[in-house]
């Protein structure tokens, strides 16, 4: 596996994007995106505890991907209060997604802005992260195809990243926008596709903000607990069209067969990833 930084820059404009990062479809750390916005200095764990703490979230763990009947769905329940002291000050792979903090508190909307660094953005979709110290969130790229501007705060974590095309050495599961290869401590062994993977790297900190181009794939791991807001752009009707159909396929195949055939259907996903990762490599000039 090969990795190469990723880029920071600072007073990036509008012209200078497009031509360098969006066009090329090439990740960038814009480093100064969110320097203006009250939620850099505001957003702190005793402002979100005191002010919020009192919200039921649900939790996923690592076994998110596990057949049966709790395929996708959250494993617990907790004050965000309570988690946010966990996370804070202990390791935990609970993490918190697929919640909309914001139809809760909507006054936490005003503490960012929409960049005008591109068009497209979906003002109605910011969606925020948080994690322990050593969670990870296991290789995927977002459903919805869109480009994703992610902002995190208060501590580190790093950010392990592969374009559209590397998708079958990743062991790409059919049906589904995600990879159940271990990015982290890749085994060579079981997955040797993997050592020819090309990608991208960072540590992202406090304040900084990464920009994902449409489909790249994203392995995140929390270097310490922390949270992260993340905004979306839509660049193009065809990704539209792409996402709607990785939704319906989602839902109506995975899903679907998930409830029919449990493990048989994981089993099945991961013959064909396997099959297609060697038939990449294969075909790869030696």
């Amino acid at each position: 596996m090969q990795l190469a930084p990723i880029e920071r820059r600072n007073n990036l404009s509008r012209h200078e994007f497009k031509n360098e990062y969006l066009d090329k479809n090439i990740p960038v750390v814009l480093v100064d995106l969110a320097a203006q916005w009250p939620a850099i200095n505001k957003w702190t764990w005793d402002f979100l505890r005191n002010g919020y703490g009192d919200l039921t979230i649900p939790l996923f763990s690592n076994d998110y991907h596990d057949p049966g009947k709790n395929y996708m769905e959250a494993r617990k329940f907790m004050s965000f209060g309570e988690y946010l002291t966990l996370i804070q000050n202990k390791p935990t792979d609970y993490r918190m997604f697929l919640y909309n903090i914001f139809e809760h508190a909507p006054e936490l909307i005003s503490d960012f802005s929409i960049p005008d660094i591109m068009d497209g953005f979906m003002e109605k979709f910011p969606f925020m992260f948080f994690g322990g110290e050593g969670s990870t969130v296991s290789l995927h790229y977002d459903i919805d195809c869109s480009c994703v501007f992610h902002t995190h705060f208060q501590t580190e974590k790093r950010c392990i990243l592969f374009a559209p095309d590397q998708s079958r050495l990743l062991y790409k599961l059919p049906f589904t926008v995600h990879s159940y290869a271990d990015i982290l401590q890749p085994d060579y062994t079981a997955f040797p596709a993997l050592r020819h993977v090309k990608g991208y790297e960072i540590t992202l900190r406090h304040g900084e903000t990464l920009f994902m181009p449409a489909m790249y794939w994203h392995y995140m791991h929390y270097l310490k607990g922390g949270f992260s807001l993340s905004l979306r752009a839509n660049p193009s009707p065809l990704m539209k069209v792409k996402g709607a159909m990785n939704i319906a396929r989602h839902y109506f195949v995975d899903k679907g067969m998930n409830r029919v055939m449990g493990k048989r259907w994981k089993e099945y996903k991961i013959n064909l990833a396997k099959s297609r990762a060697l038939k990449s490599l294969e075909s790869l000039p030696s």
